[in-house]
């Protein structure tokens, strides 16, 4: 199987593609999952809980059997602070936001919610909430805060999504997840006969419940971990295309707070994601990562030096550049790691470099050159929490163009996923070198080799996707890969020793990993070679035959 490119791929969405904003959020409200159905329980995939009202796996029930499930793991974990709560512009999350908002208020836990929220006309990025938790946590021992943001990142329109950022800021780690997720579902079995609620209007009125100015805190700090200096007086222009989403109200104030020459292509915000081209698969899918989904900001992009999108939640980039247009994501995160631990001096000698299984090799060979120890995890940010939060790693970085980094002084600046402050490296590099960071990578490619690059999507059922997670070395009955002896077959990270939920296989000049989404129903092999197209081509194939194989066998 290949991926399966649909011929609208990159085409303005139509009509008849968009969703129903008052059909879904209709079903919402009206359809209730059944326990009894895998795929209509709460499951934590590698961020949250994610699904559609219309196939009764993102409810009103499910959101009220998480929120009640985290009041109980905080008074567990004795964390009685504020609870930040952020929503992105996805149609579902405006009403998940006030079912837990009725969930909060009647379990008496102070919740802080955006300027303007009870109309949830103020979106908040994951990134602001992160960063919230931690500047009110900082050199506390106790009354600590922790945070909900609402949102399915990237998915498309139907789709709603809830994660829970514990009191060190970032993603909940798969013990954390697995206790809410358990407790959750036996509430939903329960009939939310243990859920304490109380009417919204009343939640917004409590107490517990105040406002929190996410965009100041957030904006007015980005000079602890952007030089703005260098954007500033360097004079280049840089546009920005907010998708639609949470940070869509940010961008304008940055450029004002800083005073940088900073065009916002557009501001607009529309549930139904009309103004998208259509992503690989001919869905609507806000993926800054996809040539496909960004073909408004890529035919912009003569207009700007640097320019940049970032997805619904903000907790991704895209870098476009005049010459070269949508940076590889994998591309742009070398050369991040390159110029930042080359140009952030305060930072410890011994921060690491941190990146997933699944991101490039390019990554190991710049991390290399530059000395720093490699910190190589499974999918997930979660994996990263730690060790930005303690300093001790410099840089975590996802394939999928999710990363964030220290402060400049060394300390840390979010522990979730930040696509803003990666966006924004892009000009200070472009300023302080006078060249974009297309131009880097190629001064990178001269002396570390140039890889060629795939990745391919298929869909897969949730037994298929459980199988393949479950691929052992023992399952691989090859010893070479694309005509070189394999060196390894992992299908544990090398960095913590983490299951990876796949398998990667590993050659002198190349590799391939097959894992199944944790948010879709669909599954991904990356594959690299740096001996060129025909040798990734063939590497591709192979790696194909090997899931072919595990997906047919009982």
């Amino acid at each position: 199987m290949s991926t399966q490119l649909s011929a609208l791929a990159g085409q303005p969405a139509q009509a008849a593609q968009l969703v129903d904003v008052a059909k879904l959020v209709a079903a919402y409200y009206s359809l209730r999952p059944d326990p009894a159905v895998p795929a209509q329980r709460v499951s934590f995939g590698t961020s949250g809980h994610r699904g559609t009202s219309f196939d009764r796996s993102f409810n009103e029930a499910h959101v009220l059997a998480i929120t009640q499930a985290i009041c109980l793991y905080r008074q567990g974990q004795g964390i009685d602070g504020p609870l930040f709560i952020g929503i992105d512009t996805h149609a579902l999350s405006a009403p998940a936001f006030e079912s837990a908002l009725e969930v909060l208020a009647a379990n008496g836990v102070e919740t802080l919610i955006a300027k303007g929220g009870a109309q949830c006309t103020k979106y908040t990025p994951t990134p602001a909430v992160s960063h919230a938790i931690l500047v009110y946590n900082r050199g506390r021992k106790s009354g600590l805060a922790d945070g909900i943001v609402v949102t399915p990142s990237h998915n498309p329109p139907d789709n709603g999504g809830f994660k829970y950022n514990p009191a060190n800021g970032g993603p909940a780690d798969t013990d954390t997840t697995g206790w809410i997720e358990a407790k959750a579902n036996a509430f939903i079995e329960g009939g939310l006969t243990d859920v304490r609620r109380m009417a919204f209007d009343r939640a917004r009125s409590a107490a517990t419940t105040r406002e929190h100015d996410f965009l100041s805190a957030y904006v007015d700090d980005l000079g602890s971990v952007i030089d703005f200096d260098a954007i500033r007086s360097s004079g280049i222009r840089m546009g920005v295309d907010p998708m639609g989403g949470a940070g869509v109200h940010y961008w304008a104030r940055i450029a004002d707070r800083y005073n940088v020459d900073l065009t916002v292509v557009s501001e607009e915000v529309d549930p139904t994601f009309s103004f998208m081209t259509l992503d690989w698969d001919g869905r609507i899918r806000m993926d800054p990562s996809s040539t496909y989904a960004m073909q408004r900001l890529i035919g912009l992009k003569d207009r700007y030096d640097i320019a940049f999108g970032c997805d619904t939640d903000h907790d991704r980039h895209g870098i476009v550049t005049p010459g070269e247009g949508l940076m590889p994501s994998n591309n742009y995160l070398a050369v991040a790691i390159d110029y930042l631990f080359q140009n952030r001096v305060r930072w410890s000698r011994n921060a690491a470099v941190g990146k997933t299984v699944v991101s490039s090799a390019m990554i190991d060979r710049v991390a290399a050159r530059l000395g720093r120890k490699l910190y190589e995890v499974p999918v997930g940010f979660k994996w990263f929490v730690d060790g930005l939060l303690d300093g001790s790693l410099g840089f975590g970085g996802e394939e999928s163009a999710g990363a964030s980094f220290l402060r400049i002084d060394g300390t840390v600046w979010t522990t979730d996923k930040d696509g803003i402050v990666p966006a924004l490296l892009a000009a200070e590099m472009t300023a302080r070198s006078g060249r974009d960071p297309a131009g880097l990578y190629r001064d990178l490619t001269r002396d570390l080799g140039a890889p060629a690059a795939d990745r391919v999507e298929a869909p897969a059922t949730p037994e298929q996707k459980q199988k393949l997670a479950k691929l052992s070395p023992q399952q691989v009955q090859i010893t070479e890969l694309a005509g070189e002896p394999i060196d390894k077959v992992l299908d544990r990270a090398p960095g913590n020793d983490a299951p990876i939920g796949g398998i990667k296989v590993i050659a002198a000049s190349g590799w391939f990993a097959a894992r199944p989404s944790g948010t879709e129903d669909i599954y991904k092999i990356y594959a690299e070679s740096f001996r060129g197209e025909d040798h990734l081509r063939i590497l591709v194939r192979e790696a194909q035959d090997i899931v072919d194989r595990a997906l047919q066998e009982h």
